[in-house]
């Protein structure tokens, strides 16, 4: 039997649907690093840039008997994992990316100075207003901490943490927006 370095990629897929950990593994160590760089070129890094690959691995064992053409899961990885980078930068407390070329002065006037410090009140009150979990969660995850750190921290499993995260940021948006 050939090793799983040998492997194509559809042939690892059709493995990986019976339930072989091995052709999962060399999916995993195939495509995590052409994820990784998908997640930089589209502006995330640290904790941002894990829940996009998490959230793409999770699509696929959510929907791996669904693929059509097995051959081809890099592409679709590579396509799913921008989706969810995308989905990451749709926060209302983003600010948007500037267009291509735009040179004007960073430096903002008092105008926009003043919705900053608005926008800045509502998101602290918001995010007092949250439960002490999802709080301690995301400030770790502002201030840089792994997931592992957080998972030791919170007594919570690190594969939690990635969904858990998710689930407090969009309590946090549903706050926002009213």
């Amino acid at each position: 039997m050939r090793s799983e370095v040998d492997v194509t990629a559809g042939e690892l897929v059709v493995r990986a649907r019976e339930g072989n950990a091995a052709a999962w593994n060399a999916l995993v160590e195939r495509y995590t690093p052409m994820l990784w760089s998908v997640a930089r070129s589209r502006g995330l890094a640290g904790p941002a840039a894990e829940d996009a690959v998490q959230a793409t691995w999770l699509r696929l064992v959510q929907r791996i008997d669904t693929l059509w053409e097995p051959e081809s899961v890099g592409g679709w990885l590579a396509t799913v994992c921008r989706n969810e980078c995308h989905a990451l930068f749709d926060a209302p407390f983003a600010p948007p990316p500037r267009p291509p070329g735009d040179d004007a002065d960073p430096a903002p006037g008092p105008e926009i100075r003043s919705v900053d410090r608005d926008r800045l009140e509502r998101l602290a009150a918001a995010l007092r207003a949250m439960p002490e979990r999802c709080r301690t969660l995301l400030r770790m995850l502002a201030s840089s901490a792994t997931y592992t750190e957080v998972s030791a921290a919170l007594d919570l499993p690190v594969g939690s943490v990635g969904p858990i995260r998710a689930r407090c940021l969009r309590r946090l948006r549903g706050s926002l927006d009213e």
